[in-house]
């Protein structure tokens, strides 16, 4: 997507406060855009632990004020979820959409909550369970990127897929012309974060005596399925790939 392309409206807190649902709706009425894409919230998951009110505020009744404003004025909606909903899975099979899951953190639990209640709002609503996101060109972040170059510990218990942000927003038009419904959107990856940071190692030709294994770390399962996304011919770069592409 590029402001070539599309007239692109990116309102700051000021503009548009999305737990206030009376400003949210004055200011979609105002500007009635055809597509609302949804991307605010209170995303670190230790935060929400400790602040339940402010993160359910944020995460659940924020997203629900977009999707009902938005319905307003039939834009399409499309918000973004989390891998998150996910942890506590405990098969190591790639997530599918319609895996029974019991999130066993708060803001995997708002998120699945969001969506089941987003889509009875307006059921043409779209949904995005997105995974942890990197930015080769961010030198600021602390992402996966920033982890590789510092030789952080990495888990061999964890498993899940890690995305760069910039095939997120490719693929992000190409859902326009989806059905609402929940869809797994992210980088598919089948090996740990150790095993995935030792082979990036080896194909790059770097000691791969410099990745340190985390010890004593948790089972946890966030891979997902493309399954679904790829019926609409929506597909994402394995992570391994993803990663050697963009790192220099």
């Amino acid at each position: 997507m590029s402001e070539e392309k599309y007239e692109i409206i990116a309102p700051t807190h000021s503009d548009m406060d999305i737990t206030d649902e009376e400003s949210v709706r004055n200011y979609l009425e105002s500007t009635r855009p055809d597509i609302v894409i949804h991307c605010a919230a209170m995303s670190n998951v230790a935060e929400c632990e400790q602040n339940l009110e402010k993160s359910w505020k944020v995460n659940v009744i924020g997203t629900e004020n977009v999707v009902k404003a938005a319905k307003d004025i039939q834009a399409k909606c499309i918000c973004c979820s989390s891998d998150q909903v996910y942890c506590g899975v405990e098969t190591s099979d790639p997530n599918r959409e319609d895996t029974f899951i019991y999130p066993t953190n708060v803001y995997g639990k708002e998120k699945l909550c969001t969506e089941k209640s987003c889509l009875k709002i307006y059921e043409d609503s779209i949904h995005l369970r997105l995974s942890w996101m990197y930015d080769a060109n961010d030198e600021k972040r602390m992402d996966f990127i920033k982890q590789l170059k510092a030789c952080h510990s990495f888990s061999p218990m964890d498993q899940r897929g890690i995305t760069d942000v910039w095939e997120v927003v490719q693929n992000m038009e190409l859902l326009f012309d989806v059905p609402g419904g929940v869809y797994n959107f992210g980088s598919p990856n089948n090996k740990s974060m150790y095993d995935t940071v030792v082979e990036i190692f080896e194909r790059k030709g770097y000691d791969t005596s410099q990745v340190r294994k985390l010890e004593n770390a948790s089972f946890r399962n966030l891979t997902m399925s493309q399954e679904k996304l790829n019926r609409y011919g929506i597909k994402f770069t394995d992570t391994v790939e993803a990663v050697l592409r963009v790192w220099q």
